[in-house]
């Protein structure tokens, strides 16, 4: 027939126009939500609804492997083939999820999962609902002047078929279990089959890890001394505290050093000072200590007891402590 060439004819088109191919299921999908979705996507995806075999047919014309296509058709009631120039298959996965909504379950739907109604108040006010929930399996009663449900219950388990009027009871309280959209059963691109669990990304994780990932590379790095780029920076802030310790330590005198050795000489000389008698001191001597007395009891995190004071060679290990390579956070000061 004349159709079928033509409608073949336009799937090939279809499928030589994207460099992502994908087969996804439209089965339960209203035909007017279908072509609202249809409106809302053209301009990123080229969607066709066809029959299986001419599908079939444009795909072996278009070179594919046939093998890919049946596996795209396994999860398929109502199969439809989308081509996009846009997206790669994980944008096309976050976009066809869009898609997606619940609604309430009606006879001879399966559940998708065990329907659990939760310990509740309903918000709604007395009257005949009280009995129809109860008919379906709902326990509830008027209490506070609304409607309550007294117990968790197991309404329905996954793979039970929703019966009478249970869908719509669930729907009253907010329970819209039937999901209906532009179901993605798979793409293909470059050659690779992908399966929806594999394209069903949690983004916000997925970033948390590059940067821990990119993080610990970075210390790696900067740990075996790798030089690029992204470390020389750290590096040689690394080498430059080192060389001051080194420098300190051994009394080279320099515009650099010399603040930090006349510190150090200047702490010396005071603690000898307060280990002497107040008749051996001078008075600039005595007003200094004086001075470094009243700082220290003017502080924040003051020591009660004298010898809890650091010593030179704990401050001489908090020097070199300092020097030491931090990790990403030097990058930041």
């Amino acid at each position: 027939m004349p159709w079928k060439k033509d409608t073949v004819a336009d799937l090939v088109s279809l499928l030589k126009s994207g460099d992502t191919i994908a087969v996804i299921d439209i089965h339960g999908v209203p035909a007017g939500a279908m072509i609202g979705m249809r409106k809302d996507l053209r301009g990123s995806m080229n969607i066709q609804v066809a029959k299986k075999q001419l599908m079939r047919i444009a795909w072996e014309q278009c070179g594919y492997d046939a093998e890919h296509l049946e596996s795209l058709f396994k999860s398929a009631v109502q199969p439809a083939l989308v081509s996009t120039a846009e997206m790669n298959s994980f944008g096309l996965f976050t976009e066809l999820k869009k898609t997606e909504a619940g609604r309430a379950a009606k006879p001879g739907d399966v559940a998708p999962y065990q329907i659990v109604v939760e310990k509740m108040d309903t918000g709604m006010p007395p009257g005949p609902i009280v009995g129809d929930l109860n008919s379906v399996g709902i326990p509830a009663k008027i209490m506070g002047g609304s409607v309550q449900i007294q117990k968790k219950t197991v309404v329905l388990e996954e793979g039970e078929v929703f019966e009478g009027e249970l869908g719509m009871m669930l729907s009253k309280i907010g329970i819209n279990p039937i999901v209906t959209g532009l179901k993605l059963c798979g793409t293909l691109e470059d050659g690779v089959l992908f399966e929806p669990s594999t394209l069903d990304l949690d983004y916000d994780q997925f970033k948390s890890d590059l940067i821990s990932y990119a993080a610990g590379a970075f210390n790696l790095a900067c740990n075996i001394t790798w030089f690029t780029s992204q470390t020389m920076p750290t590096l040689v802030a690394k080498a430059s505290s080192e060389a001051l310790a080194v420098a300190v330590e051994a009394a080279v005198v320099n515009d650099t050093t010399a603040p930090h050795i006349i510190g150090r000489a200047n702490r010396a000389a005071l603690g000898i000072a307060g280990s002497l008698s107040a008749e051996a001191l001078d008075d600039e001597l005595a007003a200094m200590l004086g001075a470094a007395a009243s700082a220290a009891a003017a502080a924040p995190a003051a020591v009660e007891d004298a010898s809890e004071a650091p010593t030179e060679a704990e401050e001489e290990e908090e020097e070199e402590e300092e020097a030491g390579f931090g990790g990403l956070g030097d990058l930041f000061g």
